[in-house]
């Protein structure tokens, strides 16, 4: 994976991207306190950033009381005071805006997987390959796949050859994949749920390396209807359940 430590896009640079998309997923509740990051090497192949820029990022969350590193171990997320908050209400709030987000989300990124299939070139199928890869390899370490999967969704978006479609998941960041902390109830389930979406990435992934435009349309629409249905059914339950997702 190429490391490109120093390049900006516009006005901002590759360490601060990194570390307001954790900053995100930490303040969006994706991690929470007491939970482990990715390590230095899995944030370098997530992002497709050097480990310098992840260090100059993580840096940065250090220095603002997010996050602390522990000789050995990793870097952790530290406990904030609007933690004491009603986190029943605040998910229900998020997961129905989860479900709005995915509405829209399904037409645009169904047309953008076969675009993706038709256009593709070489490079931008290595890109999807790495991505969905760095999807299994926080699988594995048992941290969240949010940032992954948005990373994969990005590099779908861009091998369609229309900027607007990296426009678009842009505006939302990392908040254009779901919060799915609520889907699963214990670290067993949380493995399983992560794995489903790790299938249904890998049929896009391969409907596209494979050029099948209408299989990569059907493994999109799949995913993200099937993203759809479980969270409909979330709002129909009366509380909230616990996760560790």
């Amino acid at each position: 994976m190429a490391a490109y430590t120093g390049v900006t896009r516009g006005s901002r640079t590759l360490a601060w991207q990194v570390s307001e998309a954790l900053r995100k997923a930490i303040l969006d509740g994706d991690y929470t306190p007491g939970d482990k990051l990715p390590s230095e090497a899995q944030l370098t192949e997530i992002h497709g950033v050097s480990r310098t820029v992840v260090r100059e990022a993580v840096a940065a969350l250090r220095s603002d009381h997010l996050v602390e590193a522990r000789k050995g171990a990793g870097v952790f997320v530290l406990p904030r005071p609007d933690d004491a908050r009603p986190v029943a209400l605040i998910d229900k709030v998020r997961l129905a805006s989860d479900l709005e987000i995915l509405e829209i989300r399904t037409p645009i990124e169904v047309e953008a997987a076969g675009l993706a299939a038709l256009r593709r070139s070489p490079a931008h199928e290595e890109v999807i390959l790495d991505r969905h890869a760095a999807v299994m390899t926080c699988i594995e370490a048992g941290t969240s796949i949010r940032a992954a999967d948005f990373a994969l969704h990005l590099a779908i978006a861009d091998a369609t050859h229309n900027p607007l479609f990296r426009e678009f998941l842009e505006q939302r960041g990392t908040s254009a994949i779901p919060q799915s902390k609520p889907v699963a109830e214990d670290q067993r389930e949380a493995d399983a749920y992560r794995r489903l979406i790790y299938q249904e990435h890998e049929a896009i992934v391969l409907a596209i390396s494979n050029g099948d435009r209408d299989a990569a349309r059907s493994a999109m629409l799949h995913h993200l209807e099937g993203s759809q249905v479980r969270y409909r059914a979330l709002l129909r339950t009366e509380r909230m359940r616990p996760s560790q997702l």
